[in-house]
């Protein structure tokens, strides 16, 4: 009888074990005046996670995506605290301001709850740094969201650049990020009152852009903190971004490697992308699904391959399904990953760096 009742009992916990495995991890989405939240609606792996609330103070606002995505205006909440008291998040996902994201850590970490941030982690290194301590205290995983995280092509450059054969050692990384300007391609009104912030943003296109450039050189060279930073911004539209640079060019030395970050809001087309040259060739990430590789034949001539690759595979095409993965121990977050705090704690010395530089107009040298 005793073998029966502990078979039983055995059998009943790993039910349990399965079952909490595949329930959606429960999610919080904090403020909706980030467009990138249109993301975190528009997934379509909704069995991964479970948005339980919004908050939202501007009715509004809240009202438009509640017509737009169809949810209940009983989802949103007026503070952080009433949805955790409320609901009880495993996870939120923030959509504010960039200045918020200290106090959302602040407030969740010590109820050990997970946090999602979009690019980039902190309005300023100092921030940056406040939430690290947070979150490492109160071991919950804090993770930065970017665009080009979930793009095939920088997946398989990565891949490519670590074969260390194709193209031969690094010498020179280029990446070019932006558009015509957040008041040219037309964001939403509460969207470009605090994009345009100097303190609500921490900048203007050397933050907001310039993080996707530091973020892909932090992860491609795993880590490794550049020698210095040199950096130049400028404001080409005082009437649409009078109070922030729209214009920003950040040159970065390493041992035995440059790289080189356009930031932009002044492009007259929306851009991503990257070039890697090596001793013997070029990896080009046109966008998130074209790529080339060039291989030199001579002073000038080379053969060159083109392609065009699938999506990822889950949990890694999808921000919030991979949170939801690493937050049920499925997927673990390697230390200089994209998403990693220890990768954009280093995003965010690399931009506290541009920003002395270009207001000193001198060469920052950091520290090793």
């Amino acid at each position: 009888m005793k073998k029966i009742v502990f078979t039983l009992s055995l059998l009943v916990i790993v039910s349990c074990s399965v079952f909490a495995q595949t329930d959606p991890v429960k999610i919080g989405v904090i403020g909706l005046t980030h467009t990138h939240v249109h993301w975190v609606f528009n997934s379509n792996q909704f069995e991964d996670f479970e948005i339980v609330g919004i908050v939202e103070p501007n009715k509004e606002l809240a009202q438009r995506y509640a017509d737009q995505y169809q949810f209940s205006m009983d989802m949103v909440y007026e503070s952080l605290d009433e949805l955790i008291k409320i609901k009880s998040p495993e996870a939120v996902t923030a959509f504010g301001t960039i200045y918020d994201h200290l106090n959302i850590v602040e407030t969740c970490a010590p109820k050990g709850i997970h946090v999602m941030v979009e690019k980039p982690l902190a309005v300023s290194l100092e921030h940056a740094m406040k939430m690290k301590t947070i979150a490492n205290k109160h071991q919950i995983h804090l993770l930065t969201n970017y665009e080009t995280t979930w793009y095939p092509t920088n997946h398989k450059i990565y891949n490519l650049i670590k074969q260390d054969t194709l193209i031969g050692n690094l010498r020179k990384v280029i990446v070019r990020d932006g558009h015509k300007g957040p008041k040219k391609i037309g964001v939403d009104k509460e969207f470009l009152e605090w994009l345009t912030d100097p303190i609500l943003n921490g900048g203007g296109a050397i933050m907001d852009f310039g993080c996707y450039g530091a973020n892909l050189l932090t992860w491609i060279t795993n880590g490794q903190r550049p020698n210095s930073v040199t950096a130049i911004t400028m404001q080409q539209q005082p009437q649409n971004n009078p109070k922030v640079d729209d214009e920003a060019i950040i040159l970065l030395t390493y041992d035995k490697m440059v790289a080189v970050i356009q930031a932009s809001w002044n492009w007259p087309i929306g851009r991503k992308d990257m070039e890697v040259y090596g001793l013997k060739g070029v990896l080009y990430a046109d966008n998130r699904n074209d790529m080339r590789i060039r291989i030199g034949l001579g002073y000038d001539d080379y053969k060159e391959e083109r392609m065009t690759l699938e999506e990822l595979k889950s949990p890694n095409n999808d921000p919030f399904v991979y949170f939801a993965s690493v937050i049920k121990g499925k997927t673990k977050v390697a230390k200089y990953d994209l998403s990693s705090l220890d990768n954009n704690i280093l995003v965010m010395e690399i931009l506290d760096a541009a920003i002395r530089s270009a207001k000193r107009n001198q060469t920052i040298f950091l520290k090793h």
